[in-house]
């Protein structure tokens, strides 16, 4: 049976971030990413709607050690998962990926000190195989979304509608929506991209909201960053710009949960400066909630809203009662005609990419434990998750996790630990471990672990608190170590 030290799980943003690090900070250490699809890029390869992009700037969503070269700060899906295959390719991380291998199943065993690892590898000719391997440590940097199915309501008459119902998570390649008319139902990042993009040629586009959500305009590119790259070599200039707009990110975002009316008037007067009807704002783009209580959407150059300032595209904020066969009819008494409908609805949230590790053969529950410094879980030895931001750009987070996880490597060796688990040091007060209202995190985010209200266990949405602190924490104090003699795996 083959035998890693680290086995990664996911070959996406965080997985390629994860073998970096790996191969840098323990590179006496042998490791393995094990990807479920057949490419490089996670989200990135599976999103292909039209006009999928980043919603977090290049320089933050990018990585530390690969500096961002593109045009666009808010860069193109496309593009974006070029970066991550060419940072996989240059630092020969590609070579360590075993791609259609999907991880079902990971055991720990307290007398080996070693993880059992279920896979099922899918041949060329579509059989699959179902293995078996072992690592030291497992580390998964699946993320949080559930690639196989996304969110959609049970939409009254839906089978009696006479066009096409696409989910943005699976756009078809083939699907044409030229001159036609298409409803997109749904208010965050995924409808705010779709709707200028599908405009460009569809005969018309409806973005149907239940309620409205913040969305700001952004410029698609960083002038200071231009600058700084034009005079300045690019490591100094990447590093420069990536604190700038750390520092801008956190900024915003304590300002929004200090002063949530401010926030307000901000927020809505941006708007206002590119809309330039207030009725309009007020009916369709002044949300309920505060803003980052739930995430902000981002409109690269205001296309969004210069979709609709052109005509060819609209909002309606309404409640839908049925679908019809010519389009859906709404709570108000009308009928919104459609050729496609968009359900860009939410995604689902998967814990661990699905995984349900157990330990000798139990498996554990993850509602009932807690996160440490955003990475381990109790009651799991040897395993540690990758989770980023919901105010930031996953990467940071993501980054500082991977380093984390290589200090809590080079910590075991030097104190001969065969295994280390976070425990507890006296009662801890549940919180949620991500901390927004959005529909698509309140619907499964019971089925994962909690966060506490203290530090370690706090997980915190602020980058530079957690980069001052992650990678000082005093290790022997709530991590609880086995040593090699007690294992029964030999001294």
């Amino acid at each position: 049976m083959e035998h890693f030290d680290v086995v990664v799980v996911g070959a996406g943003l965080s997985g390629i971030g994860a073998g970096y690090r790996l191969q840098t900070e323990c590179p006496e250490r042998s490791y393995v990413i094990l990807e479920a699809r057949a490419a490089i890029g996670g989200t990135w390869d599976l999103f292909r709607y039209p006009g999928v992009r980043s919603d977090s700037d290049m320089f933050t969503l990018g990585y530390p050690f690969q500096p961002w070269r593109g045009a666009d700060s808010l860069a193109d899906g496309a593009v974006v998962l070029d970066y991550v295959r060419d940072t996989a390719r240059r630092y020969r991380i590609e070579e360590k990926i075993r791609f259609r291998t999907k991880v079902v199943g990971a055991d720990w065993s307290s007398e080996q000190a070693c993880w059992t690892v279920t896979v099922e590898q899918a041949g060329d000719d579509g059989t699959v195989e179902r293995r078996t391997l072992t690592c030291d440590f497992l580390y998964s940097c699946a993320g949080y979304y559930n690639y196989d199915s996304g969110y959609t309501p049970d939409f009254p008459g839906i089978e009696d509608y006479q066009g096409t119902v696409v989910h943005p998570q699976f756009w078809p390649e083939d699907l044409d929506y030229a001159g036609k008319r298409v409803v997109v139902i749904g208010s965050g990042a995924t409808a705010v991209t779709l709707v200028p993009a599908l405009a460009a040629d569809a005969g018309h586009v409806t973005m149907l909201q239940r309620s409205p959500t913040w969305i700001s305009p952004l410029p698609g590119r960083d002038k200071l960053a231009d600058q700084l790259r034009a005079v300045l070599p690019s490591k100094v200039a990447h590093r420069i710009i990536r604190a700038k707009n750390i520092a801008f990110t956190v900024g915003v975002n304590q300002f929004c949960r200090r002063r949530p009316q401010a926030a307000r008037k901000l927020f809505t007067k941006l708007v206002s400066r590119v809309v330039k009807d207030e009725e309009m704002v007020r009916e369709h783009f002044t949300p309920s909630y505060n803003p980052w209580e739930q995430r902000v959407c981002a409109a690269r150059d205001a296309d969004f809203f210069r979709a609709i300032g052109s005509g060819k595209a609209e909002v309606v904020t309404d409640h839908i009662e049925a679908f019809v066969p010519e389009g859906i009819r709404l709570k108000s008494g009308e009928v919104l005609p459609a050729d496609v409908v968009v359900t860009a609805t939410g995604l689902r949230l998967l814990a661990f990419g699905g995984i349900g590790p157990s330990v000798d053969g139990v498996e554990v529950p993850l509602a009932e434990q807690f996160v440490w410094r955003g990475a381990m879980v109790t009651g799991i030895p040897n395993f540690a998750v990758c989770v980023g931001y919901t105010n930031a750009s996953w990467t940071l987070r993501g980054d500082l996790t991977s380093r984390l996880v290589c200090k809590i490597l080079n910590h075991m060796a030097a104190r001969g630990y065969s295994s280390v688990v976070p425990v507890p040091d006296g009662t801890l007060r549940e919180r949620p471990l991500l901390d927004l209202s959005s529909g698509y995190i309140q619907r499964s985010i019971q089925e994962f672990p909690r966060a506490g209200h203290r530090s370690p266990w706090r997980v915190r949405q602020n980058y530079i608190l957690d980069a001052a602190t992650t990678l000082r924490t005093d290790l022997d104090r709530t991590l609880r170590p086995t040593r090699r003699e007690k294992a029964g795996v030999g001294s």
